[in-house]
C-alpha cells in the first residue's frame, strides 16, 4: 500500500486521510503547523465595510468563534455585505453560519478570486481581510493597487511542528517507508522541511500541492511538484495523488 505523509493541522487531517482511505491509501499524519488563536484583536464594526475576505478554513473558524462570544449582534451586519472565500471548503464553513458567499473561481487561490471583482468593485470602498500570521498579503495588495482600503487581521498563528517527531518522519522517508508527500499551503511545505533539515528527498518519492500558491512555495525551496489537483479541495487532491 502506498503511503502519504499529511501534513494538515491534525483538527483538519481526518477528512484529508478518509479521503486518500477512498483509494486505497495509507497515511501518516504529521502536522507541520500547529494553529492556535492570534492574541489581542477585537470584532471591528463590520457594517462599515463593503465586503470581507476569508483566505482559509482557520480564518472562519477563528473569526467566527470570537464573533459569536464578543460581537454575535455583527453577524447580521456580515451576512448584509459581500463576502469572499479563498477555496471551496471556506465559502463551505461560511455557509454553516447561514453567510453566502461570492461565486468562486475554478482555480481556487488569491490571485484567481481578485480576478472576479470588478476594480470598481474595489476602488474607494473599505474591506476586511482576515487572515494568518504567515498570510502572503496578496489579496490586500490588489485591493490597495485598485484604490480601496483594506483592513487586515491576523486571527490565527501558525506555529512549527514537534522536532522530535520530525526525525522520526525522517527517519521514515529515508527508510522508503512514505510514497508521497503531500502540503496544502506554504506554510505546510516550509516548515517541513524546516524541520527534517533538508529538502532532498529520495528518488521516485512523489510531492503534491493542493495549488499553485503552494506549489510555488515548494519551487521557492528547490523542491518539485510532481502532483496537483483540478480543483483545489481535499476530495480531488487525494484522486489526483491516487
Amino acid at each position: 500500500m502506498s503511503t502519504v505523509l499529511v501534513t494538515r493541522p491534525r483538527h483538519q487531517a481526518g477528512s484529508f486521510v478518509q479521503e486518500l482511505e477512498k483509494y486505497g491509501l495509507g497515511s501518516v499524519v504529521f502536522p507541520t503547523i500547529e494553529i492556535r488563536p492570534a492574541p489581542a484583536w477585537k470584532i471591528p464594526d463590520i457594517s462599515t465595510f463593503s465586503g470581507a475576505f476569508f483566505t482559509s478554513p482557520n480564518s472562519v473558524r477563528y473569526f467566527m468563534k470570537r464573533l459569536q462570544t464578543e460581537a454575535p449582534e455583527q453577524l447580521e451586519h456580515l451576512k448584509a455585505i459581500k463576502v469572499y472565500a479563498v477555496g471551496k471548503t471556506t465559502a463551505n464553513d461560511l455557509a454553516t453560519y447561514g453567510i453566502t458567499t461570492e461565486p468562486l473561481p475554478k482555480v481556487a487561490d488569491a490571485i484567481n478570486l481578485m480576478e472576479t471583482v470588478a476594480p470598481e468593485e474595489i476602488e474607494g470602498k473599505s474591506f476586511l481581510f482576515l487572515k494568518g500570521n504567515l498570510s502572503l498579503g496578496t489579496i490586500p495588495a490588489i485591493i490597495d493597487e485598485r484604490g480601496g482600503h483594506c483592513h487586515a487581521i491576523t486571527v490565527y498563528e501558525n506555529h512549527p511542528p514537534d522536532l522530535e517527531k520530525a526525525r522520526k518522519i525522517r527517519q521514515m522517508i529515508d527508510e522508503g517507508r512514505i510514497s508521497c508527500l503531500s502540503f496544502t499551503s506554504p506554510s505546510t511545505a516550509e516548515n517541513f522541511f524546516k524541520a527534517i533539515g533538508t529538502t532532498t528527498i529520495p528518488e521516485g518519492m512523489k510531492v503534491a500541492a493542493i495549488g499553485m500558491t503552494t506549489a510555488n512555495a515548494l519551487e521557492k525551496l528547490g523542491v518539485h511538484t510532481d502532483i496537483i489537483p483540478s480543483y483545489y479541495d481535499a476530495p480531488h487532491f487525494a484522486e489526483a495523488i491516487a
